[in-house]
């Protein structure tokens, strides 16, 4: 298995440097090459992924290792699917650095996995909710980093090769509001059964470790986005910025989860 998971991030690794140059160049070979590349790569990391769940007698999804790999799957599973559906190239060129990153940052970390009381064998849904609904919150925080580069470009007048390629405001203010609109009831889900198992197990929904507490301002804080996209109507640059801004403290909740234990059941 780990030279199909070498491979795949071998292929992550070449597609991510001919998205980086179809940036700057204006040759349409680049993202075609690319495309198949990470098409190639994904077909990879879905084998190994299915072969490491199924082959292994542990609970799937129990350490970091496993759920920041699954985490960089569905990114290119969502890009491959906007791609598909309005031909957007250089959205590869920002998601698929951040799955490489994701999948060699979970190849660093250690093998083993946590021993998981029999009660907690179900938190593979947990982490399997919370992954996806993160999922969404990565993609919304890339249609903001994009919306800022446009607008700036559209600002400055610099119509550019990257302004070409740039996808127009609006599409990229609509994703942005999609990916919250897909990721939040996921993430609600994935809070929702990691506190049933808990309870379960250990007789409480929560015990107020810093992880949990920051995933918990983390969710109210996208609570509070969403609902000023939807009502309020907050859209274009404030939207973008506060994307940017929730996913840092997404990253934050991961960076305590691994720090502490290691894996989801810690």
């Amino acid at each position: 298995m780990p030279v199909i998971f070498m491979t795949t991030v071998l292929l992550y690794f070449v597609g991510t440097g001919f998205f980086l140059a179809y940036l700057v160049r204006r040759s349409e070979a680049l993202s075609t090459v690319s495309l198949i590349v990470t098409g190639i790569g994904f077909l990879s990391h879905t084998i190994a992924l299915l072969a490491q769940m199924l082959g292994g007698d542990q609970a799937p999804l129990s350490s970091s290792r496993d759920a920041i790999s699954f985490f960089s799957w569905g990114l290119v599973l969502v890009f491959l699917f906007v791609e598909y559906r309005h031909r957007i190239h250089i959205l590869g060129s920002f998601i698929l650095p951040l799955a490489l990153i994701s999948l060699v940052s979970s190849a660093a970390l250690p093998k083993q996995v946590p021993t998981l009381e029999p009660v907690l064998k179900t938190l593979w849904l947990h982490v399997t909710l919370s992954i996806l609904g993160t999922v969404g919150f990565a993609v919304a925080f890339v249609a903001g980093i994009m919306y800022l580069i446009q607008e700036r470009l559209l600002k400055s007048k610099r119509f550019n090769v990257l302004y070409a390629k740039l996808p127009p405001l609006d599409f990229l203010d609509h994703l942005n509001q999609q990916s919250i609109v897909l990721g939040f009831p996921l993430l609600t889900l994935g809070i929702i059964a990691g506190a049933i198992s808990a309870e379960f197990a250990r007789g409480s929904f929560v015990n107020w470790n810093p992880e949990q507490t920051w995933a918990l301002v983390t969710w109210v804080f996208y609570f509070a986005v969403l609902v000023g996209r939807l009502t309020v109507g907050w859209r274009a640059k404030r939207a973008a910025y506060l994307t940017i801004i929730g996913f840092a403290g997404v990253i934050l909740t991961f960076i305590g989860v691994v720090l502490k234990g290691h894996g989801p059941g810690a």
